[in-house]
């Protein structure tokens, strides 16, 4: 795992970080983007942005003030809709003539369960749906980009986000907010899936790839060690959720309270959909049921 007070680069300035690889730090520092958004330029004359960012005019100034004479940006790319990573798409979109690429729209790729739970009025409890996000061209699992120097292809890894993407540039690897090193991934019902989640992580694995680049943060320059941190986090979250339910029924807000103990007060909502994210998942292993009907302040309890 990378030292995440190692990680603090300029706002707004392009740095190169890999072969025809820059990233430009959005001006959106929080307790959920860490230093801000990261976006990547990749390519030499004919240029792929990453995930843009948030709405911000300064973050676009910078962008386009990365170009020099003889390149253009041809393709803009999003790993998923969340406030912090798309919105910006839009406005490059207009002043460069690139098309916008992504899974889909906001909720394009919930599982059926997280869709019944959005259909009966659960609505997302973290970073917040770009509900106007809707790429010119959408692209399926494994679709291949390409332009002048460089070669993209997209894996769709829901789990953060429904609509989630990552783009593979050789051994290395785009994950946007699937895998980051200074923090795991917000696992957010309806929006994010815990099953979706594993699942993912398990498919970039099997990439092999030598470096991640992701949404917020540094590279982490170890991906198959982090994955498997992610993982074994994720499975002990899910001891200790069974662990306190042996005592007894519970809602996701109760066991949020006895297990995150150190937790401050402004994580706990985030960190109660993780654990409804565990419960939901739980729930369709057969090991947890609701007392009533699935609903984010059900009582779970050991079947």
């Amino acid at each position: 795992m990378n030292a995440a007070g190692d990680f603090d680069p300029p706002v707004g300035i392009a740095q190169k970080i890999g072969p025809s690889v820059q990233r430009i730090l959005a001006p959106n520092p929080s307790p959920m983007t860490f230093r801000g958004t990261n976006t990547y330029l990749v390519g030499d004359r004919q240029l792929a942005v990453i995930d843009p960012g948030p709405l911000d005019s300064g973050h676009l100034r910078a962008i386009l003030g990365t170009l020099r004479p003889g390149q253009q940006i041809t393709h803009i790319l999003v790993t998923h809709a969340h406030l912090d990573h798309s919105p910006l798409a839009a406005a490059l979109s207009r002043e460069t003539g690139a098309k916008i690429y992504g899974y889909g729209a906001a909720d394009a790729g919930r599982s059926a369960v997280m869709q019944r739970l959005a259909e009966r009025g659960l609505v997302g409890g973290g970073e917040g749906l770009d509900r106007d996000f809707n790429p010119d061209i959408g692209l399926e699992d494994g679709a291949l980009l390409d332009a002048d120097g460089w070669q993209l292809r997209a894996h769709w890894t829901p789990g953060h986000l429904g609509n989630h993407l990552c783009f593979q540039l050789g051994q290395a690897v785009f994950t946007g907010d699937l895998v980051m090193g200074w923090a795991s991934s917000l696992v957010s019902p309806p929006d994010g899936d815990l099953t979706d989640f594993m699942s993912s992580c398990q498919k970039l694995k099997s990439l092999g790839a030598k470096v991640f680049h992701a949404g917020h943060g540094a590279p982490i320059s170890h991906p198959a060690a982090r994955l498997d941190w992610l993982i074994t986090h994720r499975l002990s979250r899910e001891s200790s959720i069974l662990e306190h339910l042996r005592k007894g029924p519970a809602t996701a807000k109760d066991l949020t309270m006895q297990i995150y103990h150190d937790t401050p007060d402004a994580l706990i909502p985030a960190a109660t959909r993780n654990v409804l994210a565990h419960l939901i998942d739980l729930h369709g292993k057969s090991r947890v049921m609701p007392a009533a009907e699935l609903t984010a302040e059900s009582q779970f309890l050991l079947i």
